[in-house]
């Protein structure tokens, strides 16, 4: 059967995939399904509610929800990489004063979606912080990233008025949900402290760590916790130190963890006046830390968390003002997160590793313009199409199945020199009991129109049961809310029926809709032609 569509350029090239239905290699887990975001006060806005929803629905594995700033003073206002939930006080006298308030209104909004929290323990409240300086900052995307850091950066003051807020903190949301539901979810504790986001030294967060994760098991013995979210690894002498220094201070004071985190961020840049994406970046960095993992034989059984893997470090940077992050409104975005989402599932395998999650760092910006170029998912309530390429990854399930591609690259030249010249076209596969799924991409590098691949699916094992096809697609020309928003003349205040139309375009296509295939000794024969920055998902149901 041949799968009809247009073509964005001349002078295809021709790539043969083999999918084996009954050759599977083991059960499929999504890791990929995890997100994060700095502003938690944008969880219960109406955008917030709506694309909360969107990623449960994403697949039958609930979404894990990761927000900085939990325990952050303040108004409960969001700003670009801030917010707050003023849970921690003191009175004239000293003493503490919990309110619950806001952090209320964010887990209800979690439960309420079908999400579950990866809980992060941070940061600093201001009655505990001695910083010497301003406790908020007010940073803008043409600020230095540096700014960032201010009195919410701070070690906590007083380590048992720390300990015994964050025991506070998890005993009443086991009071509000239940301590069933509560130690089920993970916790972790901070975010990057080689970086930007401590001013502490190695020995204080690890004592800290202990405080918290301690104080954590008090109240809930049998919730997970993990740390400690380090920076990507790769060429980064602090990130390795602080890391190895943290493991090792886990193992010889046998701290309390169950999980182990860390990031890691690509690094892209304008070249020759396109976007070139610095995927290599991103895999050595998960790479680099697996290994650093492997070098403590007493934690290596451990699940990994990448709480953060993403293109680049910073989702507020607006491509407005930082051109290099203009891959973050269309198909680039889709195709580089299933590209590097397949490959980090590969590293895992290398590394003989558990990743249990990969957490895509991105939500939304309220009160932003449309298609500003933050790193989100969806602007103004209209889906990007990065979320379809999610919506594709969450129709893969059940148990992993052997393919090939004779286009796919090796990781190993990857993470040397990057998708560069000859672009990517691959092929993964999962079988369920109603049928098989195959996820076929084509990503390069640079954001520059190249031709199509004609793709041959062969796929044998199918048996002789009867198949039909559905094809879905994120391209240019489809699932691509960006492309019809530029149609349009590129409208900041889209409504009525050019609203539903663009919310419309936001959603993942089909082209043609259910067909039945020939099947013929229990063979199929697909034929695709995939643009470059294209993803389909072929589903064939018995």
């Amino acid at each position: 059967m041949t799968v009809q569509e247009d073509t964005r350029m001349s002078s295809p090239y021709d790539v043969t995939i083999s999918v084996h239905a009954n050759r599977p290699t083991g059960k499929y887990e999504p890791l990929w399904n995890w997100f994060g975001y700095d502003e938690p006060n944008y969880t219960y806005s109406p955008h917030g509610r709506k694309l909360l929803k969107e990623l449960t629905e994403l697949s039958p594995e609930p979404p894990r929800i990761r927000a900085h700033n939990l325990l952050t003073s303040g108004d409960g206002l969001p700003a670009l990489k801030w917010g707050s939930t003023n849970a921690y006080t003191e009175d004239a006298n000293g003493n503490p004063v919990y309110d619950w308030t806001i952090i209320d209104k964010i887990f209800d909004t979690y439960v309420e979606a079908g999400n579950i929290p990866l809980i992060q323990i941070g940061f600093t409240p201001e009655a505990l912080s001695d910083f010497d300086g301003p406790y908020r900052h007010q940073w803008e995307p043409a600020d230095k990233y540096a700014t960032i850091t201010t009195g919410w950066t701070a070690p906590p003051t007083d380590l048992k008025k720390w300990g015994d807020l964050i025991e506070a903190w998890a005993r009443h949301l086991a009071e509000r949900y239940g301590e069933d539901v509560v130690s089920s979810w993970p916790w972790e504790v901070w975010n990057e402290p080689d970086g930007h986001y401590w001013t502490g030294t190695i020995p204080q967060f690890c004592e800290m760590y202990d405080v918290s994760a301690k104080a954590l098991k008090r109240a809930l013995p049998n919730a997970r916790v993990g740390g400690p979210h380090t920076c990507g690894a790769f060429a980064n002498e602090k990130a390795q130190t602080f890391l190895r220094a943290f493991l090792k201070h886990v193992v010889e004071n046998k701290s309390p963890i169950d999980f182990l985190a860390f990031h890691a961020k690509g690094n892209p840049v304008i070249y020759e006046g396109h976007v070139r994406m610095g995927l290599h970046k991103q895999l050595r960095d998960i790479e680099t830390n697996l290994a650093i993992i492997n070098e403590f034989p007493e934690l290596r059984h451990l699940p990994v968390v990448i709480g953060e893997s993403d293109p680049e470090g910073c989702a507020a940077c607006s491509a407005r003002v930082h051109p290099q992050n203009g891959y973050r409104n269309g198909p680039l975005y889709g195709v580089y997160v299933v590209e590097s989402m397949i490959r980090t599932y590969e590293l895992a395998r290398r590394a003989n590793i558990h990743i249990e999650g990969a957490v895509t760092w991105a939500f939304l910006f309220d009160d932003q313009p449309y298609f500003d170029g933050f790193r989100d998912l969806a602007t103004n309530g209209v889906d990007k199409a990065v979320l379809n390429g999610f919506r594709m990854l969450g129709k893969l399930g059940g148990e992993w199945l052997e393919s090939e591609s004779d286009y796919r690259r090796d990781i190993e030249d990857i993470m040397s020199h990057g998708v560069r010249g000859k672009p990517d076209v691959n092929v993964v596969a999962t079988r369920d009991d109603k049928g098989v799924s195959i996820l076929v991409w084509h990503y390069h590098d640079d954001d520059e129109a190249g031709p199509s691949a004609d793709i041959t699916v062969n796929l044998d094992g199918w048996g002789d049961k009867s198949a039909s096809l559905r094809h879905f697609r994120m391209d240019e020309q489809r699932s691509n809310a960006f492309g019809v928003w530029k149609a349009m003349g590129k409208p900041q205040n889209p409504a009525g029926e050019d609203y539903a139309r663009l919310e419309a375009s936001g959603k993942l296509a089909e082209i043609d809709g259910q067909a039945p295939v020939k099947v013929d000794d229990g063979k199929i024969g697909l034929k695709v032609s995939l643009p470059r920055q294209g993803v389909s998902l072929l589903r064939l149901d018995w």
